[in-house]
């Protein structure tokens, strides 16, 4: 089977100039690196670039890039690492306190946003028995979703976010009304498993459930996967904006001199091919005429930010998935999952 264990996590470019190519020094820390959707959609980018950058100067590159979870430093010799894509806005802190890493200093943010996009959706099954259109539906009596625990899994915080976010979003939303919508939908949580690979393994090799809470692009695969007759996408009225972060590494293109081909290479992400890439992997592109041309892909919805709901990813962490936090409480409090 493939595994949908979605990555949008690191993808850790290292650009090493020779006198006449470069070399990456990385290796893969995934263990299912080479079936990784996010890892795919580098490699077609990588080879885009490759080719830009032949005609462009002359010069040939190779890239490669190592993987690992959100908030997991990298076990790594990290001397020439030179462009780094995060998924959480705490990532670099974490790879800053590391004590097995010597990262050096981070540029500042670059100004312009990340490439692509992604956002949490439904997947449902064929027909959509049970009727589910919204976040609101999820929390009905005889709705069973599977998904993963915000405990173990940082994919599925972003799911528990994007619900908690539809609460303050409802009339009269407070954390009051969203703290009883949780406890409403992780009721109809039968069993949370531990990561990504065991709740898309249960609602789709075992049969279990009636939704499935996954990112977008995950779904698009599953249902690409399965000839499109067993599953069905549902995209919400609202949900939540997942945007990987970009920045160069400062110290180590300089000392290189490869920082032009560092910031070509980010820049390139934004060129209407790299554009196009990202959209055939099922992630949103920033770009507005390819975002157009793929419009029946990626359905309109209202989306909010992390940042703009919780104050950023530090602080969402604290309050909601620290020990003692409120998912704590919900599950101490909740006889419906453990």
């Amino acid at each position: 089977m493939r595994s949908y264990h979605f990555r949008l996590v690191f993808a850790i470019l290292a650009i090493l100039l020779s006198f006449s190519a470069a070399v990456a020094a990385l290796h893969s820390m995934s263990a299912n690196y080479s079936s990784d959707a996010n890892h795919k959609m580098f490699d077609d980018f990588n080879k885009a670039f490759i080719k830009h950058w032949k005609t462009r100067t002359g010069v040939e590159v190779t890239t490669r890039h190592a993987e690992s979870k959100p908030g997991i430093p990298l076990r790594a010799n990290v001397d020439g690492l030179d462009v780094t894509s995060l998924a959480l806005s705490y990532d670099p802190e974490t790879l800053q306190k590391a004590s097995k890493f010597s990262l050096p200093d981070w540029q500042k943010p670059l100004p312009q946003k990340s490439p692509y996009t992604s956002t949490i959706v439904f997947l449902v099954r064929n027909g959509n028995p049970k009727k589910v259109r919204d976040w609101n539906d999820l929390a009905n009596p005889g709705i069973e979703i599977v998904t993963s625990s915000p405990k173990t899994s940082g994919d599925a915080r972003w799911s528990y976010l994007a619900a908690w976010g539809y609460a303050l979003k409802q009339p009269g939303g407070s954390d009051v009304t969203a703290i009883e919508f949780i406890k409403k939908i992780f009721g109809n949580v039968k069993t949370l498993e531990t990561g990504t690979h065991g709740s898309v393994t249960t609602f789709v090799e075992r049969g279990r459930g009636d939704v499935l809470l996954t990112w977008e692009n995950e779904a698009h695969l599953i249902v690409k996967e399965h000839g499109g007759d067993k599953f069905e996408i549902v995209t919400p009225s609202l949900s939540i904006l997942a945007e990987p972060a970009v920045s160069i590494v400062s110290d180590v293109p300089s000392r290189n001199g490869t920082h032009e081909v560092s910031r070509a290479y980010i820049d390139y992400l934004y060129t209407l091919k790299a554009q196009e890439i990202a959209a055939r992997h099922y992630y949103r592109p920033r770009d507005e005429r390819m975002a157009a041309r793929y419009s029946m892909q990626f359905p309109s919805l209202e989306l909010f930010t992390v940042d703009d709901m919780f104050g950023g990813w530090k602080e969402a962490r604290n309050i909601h998935f620290a020990d003692g936090g409120i998912f704590d409480r919900i599950q101490t409090h909740s006889s419906a999952f453990h």
